[in-house]
């Protein structure tokens, strides 16, 4: 348990310097630790959740949240991340699609950012409606917040400033993991939240703790490059394991 508080601490500071809640890795974390793969996405949204609230709060008070966008795409995202929470999956299939979210979400952070300053957004931003509802599913049938996935396509389309963008990856991961968690335990019984949640505490605590200072923190200790450099690391190493 020590080892595994220590990854959903490391998870929960890198993946909050940069937006993100760590849904990802902590489910790869607790499936690389043999957790009953049934019970995984309820600790990781759970996780998630306590990760990004205070990262969309802090956001929102900064005024970096474009509030009726960031809403729309979070919005046409949750009705489907809760029936991606509801979906039957086998073990297998479940471990594979995680493993390879994950080396594609770790591939996904090394591509280009959007600028700070004002730029015009490409067509494709108008879409990224259309993107949304896939992205909501998946984020409930593994126990993901999405965001991970929706932010660099966000960058890549200039639908905002980068620091907007992170905001709205922030927004739709907390919406997203709150519905997919309601999925999931629709699916499974409310009774299982305490039991997957009895055991964890401490990382919760953990992530707690990690995402508090990874938001407020990190990026003041290390460049920005560096901090997405060692994330994706992360995320790549955890997913090729699982694949393996």
């Amino acid at each position: 348990m020590g080892l595994l508080t220590l990854g959903f601490f490391a998870t929960a500071l890198l993946y909050a310097s940069v937006g993100f809640g760590g849904g990802s890795t902590y489910s790869a974390l607790l499936a690389l630790a043999e957790f009953d793969y049934r019970l995984l996405p309820i600790v990781s949204l759970a996780c998630n959740i306590l990760v990004v609230t205070g990262s969309t709060i802090r956001f929102g008070r900064a005024g970096l949240v474009p509030w009726r966008r960031a809403l729309t795409l979070s919005l046409i995202a949750a009705p489907l991340a809760f029936l991606g929470g509801l979906t039957p999956i086998r073990e297998e299939t479940f471990l594979f699609i995680l493993g390879l979210c994950l080396v594609l979400a770790g591939l996904a952070l090394f591509l280009p950012r959007a600028p700070e300053r004002e730029s015009e957004p490409a067509v494709a931003a108008r879409w990224m409606g259309l993107a949304a509802g896939p992205l909501g599913y998946l984020a409930g049938l593994v126990g993901i917040g999405g965001g991970i996935f929706l932010a660099p396509l966000l960058h890549l389309t200039r639908w905002a400033r980068a620091r907007e963008i992170a905001a709205t990856a922030s927004l739709f991961i907390l919406i997203n993991s709150i519905a997919g968690l309601a999925g999931q335990l629709a699916k499974n019984g409310p009774e299982r939240f305490g039991e997957a949640l009895g055991g964890a505490l401490p990382l919760l605590v953990a992530v707690v703790i990690g995402g508090q200072l990874g938001s407020l923190a990190a990026q003041r200790l290390l460049p920005d490059w560096l901090i997405r450099w060692l994330t994706a690391g992360l995320t790549i190493w955890v997913g090729g394991r699982l694949l393996v």
